[in-house]
């Protein structure tokens, strides 16, 4: 493709997006370039196409790759009015949650791009809107929580401890990133591309999961709503989408039949359930001790007000924890910043030829050094055993270890 066929117009657009990203005035840009003002506000008008090496200065001003700039279509337009809106109402609208935002965007931005750049669009088959009905909002969430799980095929009981493999493999976009840390999460859905979700990578495995498991609730039931969620809301009352999102967290990750089964297996036990106890079932269903007492208490297995004697305690949280033994859970699900589909998209394009080494490294946002690490490491077959050798393995073989043979 010759610089000349690129699309002046989402040329322009993606210039003048860079720019207002990187907090550069048209001022400052056009001075950078030694043109006047008039004549850079052209080029983001799409009047005057900008000379092959104004690109590139602009693309080291705004600390863009170049190859970004130059993409054939134009920056995606569905979430940004949309979370704009979210932003000029937010308190603190230009600071973190402007810089999350243009994460957000940027990651939707490349994962089109590479999607189209492979031929390989996905075509998710998301449930229906969940229209919250009149009546008591946890009995719903409950019903929508169950039928999840079912349709995920997740058992009635079991945690979900890879929660973010298994909403990408339905067909959502988690990206997980630094964010200021009252942020706990951005979401938006995408008409063509699907729903999104950027979780704040700084935050405990624990909240990670319940953000995910928050967001997807907001999917279920007001996906064409997009917004944030802060780690300390100042609600003066809790918006009603944002009670069926918790509620919908909870029974997702703590799912009743399961907690009830574990509750009951610690009383036949003992006949008590204790701190202990509460902290060792935080653990195995990988939420916070606190999310899991407001579970219990909302399923009416211990009182009200539990946790609240809990966290009051002379004692501190961690102590507590490390007295029972629980050093929280163990991290079973991915960190990376972008989705493992995304990346593995990123190296065929690589392999195929479609991109070049900078642009490999720009998109798995990472140094050309580790880029080339990651396609070594997702270009590497399994091998059979550790020497090489391929070992056969019988019916009749113990899986309890290897045993001392008879002399006899």
């Amino acid at each position: 493709m010759s610089y000349e066929s690129i699309n002046i117009a989402a040329l322009a657009a993606r210039l003048a997006a860079a720019r207002k990203a990187a907090n550069i005035t048209q001022e400052a840009a056009a001075t950078h370039l030694g043109i006047s003002r008039p004549t850079f506000i052209a080029i983001e008008k799409g009047t005057r196409r900008a000379k092959p090496e104004e690109v590139v200065k602009l693309a080291e001003l705004y600390g863009q790759p170049v190859s970004k700039l130059v993409r054939e279509e134009a920056v995606p337009e569905p979430q940004r009015p949309h979370l704009r809106s979210v932003l000029d109402e937010a308190k603190n609208g230009e600071g973190a949650l402007a810089e999350a935002i243009e994460k957000l965007t940027s990651f939707i931005d490349d994962y089109q791009y590479v999607e189209k750049l492979t031929g390989a669009r996905l075509q998710p088959r998301f449930p229906p809107e969940a229209k919250i009905p009149p009546g008591p909002i946890d009995r719903f969430a409950e019903f929508c929580a169950q039928e999840e799980r079912a349709r995920l095929n997740l058992g009635e009981h079991q945690p979900v401890l890879r929660l973010r493999s298994v909403l990408e493999e339905a067909g959502l976009h988690v990206f997980c990133d630094g964010m200021e840390s009252q942020l706990a999460g951005l979401y938006v859905f995408v008409p063509g591309f699907g729903y999104c979700i950027l979780v704040n990578r700084k935050h405990p495995p624990e909240r990670r999961r319940w953000t995910i498991a928050h967001e997807y609730g907001h999917f279920l039931a007001a996906r064409d709503r997009p917004g944030v969620d802060y780690l300390h809301p100042k609600w003066q009352r809790k918006p009603e989408d944002e009670r069926f999102a918790d509620a919908f967290a909870a029974a997702f990750l703590m799912p009743e039949v399961g907690v009830t089964r574990r509750f009951l297996d610690a009383m036949n036990r003992t006949g008590d359930f204790k701190v202990a106890d509460l902290f060792h079932m935080a653990t195995y269903f990988g939420v916070s001790p606190q999310a899991m007492s407001l579970r219990l208490e909302g399923l009416l297995l211990i009182p009200r007000g539990s946790w609240d004697e809990v966290r009051e305690s002379a004692v501190p949280i961690g102590d507590l924890k490390r007295e029972a033994g629980v050093e929280g859970p163990v991290e079973q699900d991915s960190v990376e910043i972008y989705p493992e589909r995304y990346k593995i998209l990123v190296v065929s394009a690589f392999e195929g030829g479609l991109l070049s080494e900078g642009q490999l490294a720009a998109l798995l946002r990472c140094s050309r050094v580790a880029a080339r690490q990651i396609v070594e490491d997702c270009s590497r077959a399994p091998e059979d055993d550790e020497d090489g050798e391929e070992r056969s393995v019988t019916l009749g073989r113990s899986l309890l270890g290897p045993r001392e043979r008879s002399t006899a």
